[in-house]
């Protein structure tokens, strides 16, 4: 499951101090061996959709996901003959109860639902916090729209660099979500660390993050496993960084002991206060 070809990069477009293009894109996740990529975008990028599109089949890059929705997209999907899953916030749901939220936010996704469904795409929910990002509501809305709606292409991405505030009750939120996960993006972990500056770490540089792989083996989940920049580094040196720590981490799933730790090249711990 942590295998290098189970990887997914994630947020290495916008996110990039090298600001490259599809072609060096491609080419740098070649390199390092990683064969997915979720594809994140501004505005800036439309006009190069279709230019990422042909770089990574060239490459031999699967375009797992796309990040949102966007008409020239749409359009462009069934040319390259690509099916990637639709990452998308729950809509907001305003109600008096629970269950009248889930009901409404559902409502919201039909017609994305209904276009994906028409794609062949999958929708994966996506956490990024408030109500819309609870695993319990993802859970509910998912179910849903699959038993009442046919909507079986429907499910989550679970996100932990958005999953701080989910920590202690992150073992069974996974086991609830583990029906309908469509891929599960890690993020070194520290307590807190979304307070104090430490949201986005390298893997290996939380203190979390083994025993979070852990749980994530132990839960039975075999699918895809991201892996992301969202920093303003060079997105090559921050996957690296990641590998590292992946690669260090996995040595010790099964009670190895540590070897050297890795010292990351995109990220310095802050100064003590």
């Amino acid at each position: 499951m942590f295998a290098h070809d189970n990887l997914v990069a994630w947020c290495i477009v916008p996110f990039d101090a090298k600001k490259r293009g599809p072609e060096e894109r491609a080419v740098m996740l070649e390199r390092l061996g990683i064969k997915r990529q979720a594809y994140d975008w501004r505005a800036e990028h439309v006009p190069t959709f279709d230019a990422e599109m042909v770089a990574m089949k060239k490459h031999g890059i699967e375009f797992t996901a796309f990040w949102g929705t966007h008409e020239e997209a749409f359009k462009l999907f069934p040319k390259h003959g690509v099916t990637p899953q639709l990452w998308v916030m729950l809509p907001k749901a305003e109600a008096p109860t629970q269950e009248e939220r889930v009901k409404l936010a559902a409502q919201r996704m039909l017609p994305l639902v209904e276009r994906a469904r028409k794609l062949g795409c999958k929708v994966a929910l996506y956490n990024h916090g408030g109500w819309s990002g609870e695993p319990e509501n993802m859970i509910a809305v998912t179910k849903l729209l699959r038993e009442q709606h046919g909507a079986a292409h429907v499910g989550i991405v679970y996100n932990l660099h958005h999953g701080h505030d989910h920590l202690d009750r992150f073992p069974a939120a996974l086991v609830a979500m583990k029906p309908y996960l469509l891929c599960l993006n890690l993020n070194g972990i520290t307590k807190g660390g979304d307070k104090r500056g430490m949201k986005i770490l390298p893997l290996g540089q939380g203190d979390l993050d083994l025993q979070l792989l852990k749980t994530i083996r132990d839960s039975g989940y075999r699918g895809p496993i991201g892996i992301l920049n969202h920093t303003g580094e060079d997105a090559e040196a921050r996957l690296k960084d990641n590998l590292d720590g992946l690669d260090w981490l996995v040595a010790q799933l099964d009670g190895k002991p540590a070897g050297p730790k890795p010292q990351p090249r995109s990220w310095r711990p802050p100064p003590a206060k």
